[in-house]
C-alpha cells in the first residue's frame, strides 16, 4: 500500500513561504552588513589571482572555474558614486524609480512577471529613470555564486551596450531564474548560453569578461553599497525615495495596469 502524498503548495503558499524566507534573509544580511563590506574592500586590496569554482544545478553543462583578477574595472555607462548604479532611461526625466534587487531572489522574478512591462515602458515614455541597485545577498544566506557572477555579467552587458542590453539581460536572467536554492546562475557556462537570448551581445568581448570575471571586483562595490542603503528586502522599489507596496496583503503582486496606475497619481502625469 502506497504512502499518501502530501498535497503541493499552491503558487500562492509558495510565494508566502520565500516572502519568509526573504525576511530571514533580510535580518541576517542587517547582522552582517559590516562584516560583508571589510571583506569586500580587503577582497578588493588583493594584489593576488583567485580561483573561483562556480556551482553548477547539474543540468546546465556542470561547473566551471573562472580565473578572476583582483583589478576593480567598472563597466561602461555605470552610474551613481564608485559606479554602483545602473540608469535606464532619459538621465533628464523628471522623476527617479529606484530599484533594489537581487537576481537570485524568487519575490523579484514574481514581481518582473507581473508588473515589469510596464515598470519598463514608464521609463521608456520619459515619466521617470529608472536607478537600479543591485544585491548578492542571497549568495551568503544560501550559499553558491549565483547572484554575484550574473551581476558580473551584467556589468558585462552594461559595458557591451549600454543600458539598453542591460536591460534586455536582465530580463532574460528573471525569465530563466532557477529555483531560489539552486544555484544555477554560478555556472559561467549557464550565463553565457542565457546571454544568446540577447539579440548582439555574447560578443567575443562580453564573453572573455564573463569568463575571465572581469566585473566581479565591480560586482562587489556594488552589492556592498546595496547592503549600506539601510533596504532590507527586495524587490524595494521607490519612487522619488517612497517606496512603493508591490504586493497586497495576501501576498499578490501589483499588475502593470495597477502598477501604472500608482505612478500617474502619485507623478501627477
Amino acid at each position: 500500500m502506497s504512502t499518501p502524498q502530501s498535497p503541493k503548495p499552491s503558487p500562492r503558499e509558495r510565494l508566502r513561504e520565500a516572502q519568509l524566507r526573504e525576511a530571514r534573509s533580510a535580518a541576517v544580511r542587517r547582522r552582517t552588513v559590516v562584516g560583508a563590506s571589510i571583506l569586500g574592500v580587503l577582497a578588493l586590496a588583493a594584489a593576488t589571482t583567485l580561483a573561483i569554482s562556480t556551482a553548477s544545478d547539474g543540468s546546465s553543462g556542470g561547473s566551471d572555474t573562472v580565473s578572476v583578477s583582483s583589478t576593480l574595472v567598472t563597466p561602461a555607462n555605470s552610474s551613481g558614486q564608485n559606479g554602483t548604479v545602473i540608469v535606464y532611461g532619459r538621465a533628464d526625466a523628471p522623476h527617479t524609480l529606484q530599484v533594489f534587487e537581487d537576481f537570485r531572489c524568487p519575490i523579484c522574478k514574481v514581481f518582473e512577471g507581473s508588473a515589469g512591462k510596464a515598470v519598463q515602458q514608464l521609463a521608456d515614455d520619459g515619466t521617470y529613470k529608472i536607478e537600479y541597485h543591485l544585491a548578492a545577498f542571497l549568495d551568503d544566506n544560501l550559499g553558491g555564486q549565483g547572484s554575484k557572477t550574473a551581476l558580473a555579467a551584467v556589468g558585462a552587458a552594461l559595458n557591451e551596450g549600454g543600458a539598453a542590453k542591460f536591460k534586455q539581460f536582465h530580463d532574460v536572467l528573471y525569465a530563466n531564474q532557477p529555483e531560489e536554492r539552486v544555484d544555477g546562475f554560478g555556472d559561467v557556462n549557464h550565463i553565457l548560453a542565457l546571454a544568446d537570448k540577447v539579440p548582439g551581445l555574447k560578443t567575443e568581448a562580453f564573453t572573455k569578461a564573463v569568463t575571465e570575471g572581469t566585473y566581479r571586483p565591480w560586482a562587489g562595490k556594488v552589492a556592498a553599497a546595496f547592503n549600506s542603503s539601510g533596504v532590507t528586502g527586495t524587490p524595494t522599489i521607490k519612487l522619488d525615495g517612497k517606496a512603493l507596496e508591490l504586493f497586497d496583503s495576501k501576498g499578490t503582486p501589483m499588475t502593470a495596469e495597477q502598477f501604472t496606475a500608482v505612478v500617474r497619481q502619485a507623478t501627477g502625469s
